[in-house]
């Protein structure tokens, strides 16, 4: 039964790379276009990207999202547990006109750094350097001013199943800086989209959870941050 599964599985993400990959080498080099035509269309190219990875992922792949909870719309800092590239293309379906922080490495890929950058993603690099700290946090506050929300994955990177490692310092500048309400959101992606190529057909678990007010110490802020985004964690 193991090896069948399996099999359909590596079936279904082979539809899935081909459908999903297939539409993004059309979708992305139009929403860099529309994006430099006109401002009104700059937010709509990556939700119809990201809406397209949707459909492909559910109805490709098999796998389903559910949402506990509702995502307040406004200004706010979200904070995210991230386990798999699932929630890193869904932050354009989930949020409006949102400025997702990313790793600057990600800016060099073609046509799709420069539509990301374009769209206004906020860019670090994981060595967390002070010059590149200083460019994240000029472009959180312009995000902010523009009335959007800011999306940060405060542990930093990608982490497997089970893991809860301590937040990255990252988070913690971004939120005494804005001082915005930070809405934790869990996830359990990690269980059907793991870092391969297989994906397995199920259910995306998401947990919004409680908005945590501005304002509060650094200790404080992190232990209740780290306890919601991982409270779907076994």
């Amino acid at each position: 039964m193991a090896a069948l599964r399996h099999a359909v599985a590596l079936l279904r993400s082979i539809l899935f790379a081909i459908a999903f990959y297939g539409g993004s080498a059309i979708i992305v080099p139009l929403v860099l276009l529309t994006g430099r035509l006109s401002p009104a269309l700059l937010f709509i190219g990556p939700k119809l990207w990201a809406g397209w990875f949707y459909w492909c992922a559910r109805w490709l792949a098999g796998i389903r999202l559910e949402i506990d909870g509702r995502i307040p719309d406004g200004p706010c800092l979200f904070a995210l547990k991230h386990e798999s590239a699932y929630e890193a293309i869904m932050t354009l379906w989930w949020f409006a006109r949102p400025a997702v922080v990313m790793k600057a490495e990600l800016r060099k890929i073609p046509i799709w750094g420069a539509a990301s950058h374009r769209q206004g993603s906020i860019w670090v690099d994981r060595e967390g350097s002070a010059t590149m700290l200083r460019a994240m946090m000029k472009a959180a506050q312009a995000a902010v001013k523009a009335g959007r929300p800011v999306v940060i994955f405060p542990e930093g990177t990608r982490v497997g199943v089970g893991e809860t490692p301590p937040l990255a310092s990252g988070f913690a500048g971004l939120y005494k800086m804005l001082k915005l309400p930070v809405v934790p959101i869990a996830l359990d992606s990690g269980t059907v989209w793991p870092k391969a190529f297989v994906k397995y057909p199920g259910t995306v678990h998401m947990k919004v959870g409680t908005p945590i007010p501005p304002g509060l110490d650094r200790g404080d802020v992190e232990a209740r941050v780290h306890a919601a985004i991982n409270a779907l964690q076994a």
